[in-house]
């Protein structure tokens, strides 16, 4: 037995998190064990790694020490819950994986996209998802109309529309594993679908029974 790997992607404001309470909400009608987690801040350590990178408060953080502090909230999430889950044949559902890293720290900042990607894969050892599910939506259509944005969503319109069509670019260069949904759908047509592709391959997996469901 083993478990499966789904990571949801996509810019500030796609529907990320309403898609992983609805695939969260799905598997546990159906009885399977799921673990949902976030990037950053899936740990205790990952928490307080959020707050800084993520609070206005924090100024102007070096590109790399952004891109460090990514780094390490990724590793500690591997380490601490999603190989351990994962061990125990459940579905880890988490919310950005290295891809948002890539797309953010590596291709929307001033910083070799190379040293980026190596950063980030070491970081977490090299695990892939099984599943990423990107929501693909216009940053002018998403971020730009948050009312209360964090030092990311405020970073300028530039850089979320670079990290954009780097998620893009990165689901061509790998298409068997990514779902690419516009996030302006139908938000429950969405739901479906992620579920549909989701139920196969835990099916193809046999994930591990909710023991508390």
């Amino acid at each position: 037995m083993s478990g499966v790997f789904i990571a949801f992607e996509g810019g500030d404001g796609a529907g990320k998190s309403t898609q992983v309470e609805y695939l969260a909400a799905h598997l546990a009608a159906r009885g399977v064990e799921r673990v949902v987690t976030r990037q950053p801040g899936g740990t205790t350590l990952g928490a307080k790694l959020r707050r800084l990178v993520l609070d206005p408060a924090s100024g102007d953080v070096d590109h790399r020490a952004e891109a460090l502090m990514y780094a390490a909230d990724k590793a500690q999430h591997v380490h601490e819950t999603i190989r351990p889950a994962l061990a125990r044949g459940a579905v880890v559902i988490s919310d950005r994986y290295v891809d948002s890293m890539l797309a953010y720290q590596g291709a929307g900042r001033d910083l070799s996209l190379d040293d980026v990607r190596r950063l980030a894969w070491w970081a977490v050892g090299g695990l892939r998802p099984d599943l990423t599910v990107l929501l693909d939506a216009d940053p002018a259509e998403a971020v730009e109309k948050l009312a209360v944005k964090d030092r990311l969503e405020a970073a300028g319109a530039g850089l979320h529309r670079r990290a954009r069509e780097h998620f893009l670019a990165l689901a061509a260069e790998r298409p068997g594993e990514y779902l690419v949904l516009p996030a302006r759908d139908d938000r429950h047509d969405i739901a479906r679908r992620v579920a549909a592709r989701v139920d196969e391959i835990v099916a193809a997996r046999g994930c591990r029974s909710d023991v508390q469901g």
